[in-house]
């Protein structure tokens, strides 16, 4: 079978091995297919099957035996970052032969939220960590991932895991389809810890600016990279370094002691220590970024990027305005009485459309204020943002809904009045909530 295209929805129905049904194609390429299936046992009963030709093997020059053996070993291995393998094999389909591997099912991958938005700077404190970590466990096996970019990052319910079926041990040579994220000198040395720290810089920068970097070298030792905000700057400098040995490693990013990288044979037992359950949030996230930031020899507060939770603060416009009460003339003895204000209501809330796919990426809550003038026949007749919040795509959207809101306008002394009001949006993974105020009058 010379090419995997077209499978799709052909084989959906059919049973690999026996024993894993596929549910529904999620996705495949030339080289291999991925559907959903189920299986028995302890664990989740959802799962991933990616089943690939035996010529992609032949053609690559790997031993099928190996391969398996190596997912094998992956399946031993345990991080709450690291994708879980659970069986593989061998199976016949339509008088093909194929490889299978059953993994843990993940919802989404990064690759699929950057055609719609790069990640805030916040977000991207939120995925650099658990990344990392799973990569300095990998490497303290003396093991490469070797296939570090967007779509290989993935979220498992609330968890950030990255792919594990393409492990080798370090230097063990594979043969890698082209992408912008390898490190220069893969193709001589086959993966390694260090090639990592490359593709890890590289997909920094590539879901900050929603682009695939193209990194040109300046010198031996210096590559030119775009710039993003600080301190992830710092830290795609550190790992973009021509000479390997150069390079920072995923325990510098974390503020954690050097290590081992090379382990002996028998490279994919387990560490002594592996992370369990969700380690990375024991310490602040922004706590482990100022410790590489120290580092590197950072220390202008200029470029910090704010915690997660700090609400910006809102411009004048967004405050309430209490109405203005006139004087009377000194020479009036007698002070008119105040016109009547009847407040104004809302007659019509619109929701911000949000993609399922956008709102899975939100960690904690996305708040976005929006400043409204209304006229007198209650309808929007301008919209601003006050607070846009850390993402453009939610501001853009909440923005595009307030414009479309309906009021009942405020009467003022028996007759239609203009107003103003400030619309608070809150985004959350599950839901979005809006707080309405009227400014004016």
């Amino acid at each position: 079978m010379s090419s995997m295209i077209g499978v799709g929805k052909a084989w959906e129905g059919r049973i690999v091995d026996g024993k894993f049904p596929l549910r529904k194609w999620l996705g495949g390429s030339d080289r291999s297919v991925v559907f959903l299936t189920e299986r028995g046992g302890n664990g989740p009963r959802n799962a991933a099957i990616k089943v690939i030709p035996t010529e992609v093997f032949s053609a690559d020059n790997i031993d099928q035996t190996a391969q398996l053996s190596r997912w094998a070993n992956t399946a031993k291995l345990s991080h709450p970052h690291l994708i879980r393998l659970f069986e593989s094999g061998r199976a016949q389909i339509d008088g093909n032969n194929f490889l299978y591997v059953v993994m843990e099912y993940a919802e989404e991958n990064l690759a699929q939220i950057l055609p719609q938005r790069p990640l805030s700077p916040e977000e991207v404190k939120e995925m650099l960590p658990p990344a990392a970590e799973a990569l300095a466990y990998l490497h303290q096996a003396g093991l490469a991932h070797g296939h570090i970019k967007p779509s290989n990052i993935m979220a498992v319910a609330d968890q950030l895991k990255l792919s594990s079926d393409s492990l080798r041990k370090s230097g063990e040579r594979d043969k890698q389809a082209p992408s912008g994220y390898l490190a220069p000198e893969v193709v001589a040395t086959g993966p390694t810890p260090r090639a990592d720290v490359w593709s890890f810089g590289e997909m920094l920068i590539a879901v900050l600016t929603q682009h695939e970097p193209a990194i040109e070298k300046r010198s031996d030792a210096e590559v030119a990279i775009p710039y993003v905000p600080q301190p992830f700057y710092g830290i795609a400098r550190q790992c973009l370094r021509m000479n390997p040995k150069q390079r920072c490693t995923m325990n510098k990013i974390l503020g954690k002691p050097e290590v081992q990288e090379t382990a002996p044979e028998g490279a994919f037992e387990k560490p002594d220590r592996a992370t369990r359950g969700k380690a990375w949030l024991v310490a602040p996230v922004i706590a482990v970024l100022i410790l590489f930031v120290v580092w590197i020899g950072y220390g202008s507060r200029r470029h910090s990027v704010p915690p997660a939770e700090t609400h910006p603060t809102e411009s004048p416009a967004a405050a309430s305005v209490p109405p203005i009460q006139s004087t009377a003339p000194p020479e009036t003895s007698a002070t008119p009485a105040p016109a009547s204000i009847a407040k104004g209501k809302v007659i019509q809330e619109v929701s911000p459309d949000i993609s399922p796919t956008a709102r899975k990426t939100i960690s904690g809550h996305v708040k976005v204020s929006v400043h409204v003038s209304v006229d007198t026949s209650g309808k929007v007749s301008e919209a601003m943002l006050v607070s846009a919040g850390p993402s453009k795509y939610f501001a853009s959207q909440a923005l595009a809904a307030a414009r479309r809101w309906k009021f009942s306008p405020p009467q003022l002394g028996g007759k239609n009045a203009s107003s103003e009001w400030t619309l608070r949006f809150q985004f959350g993974r599950t839901s979005t909530e809006v707080s309405p105020a009227e400014t004016k009058p």
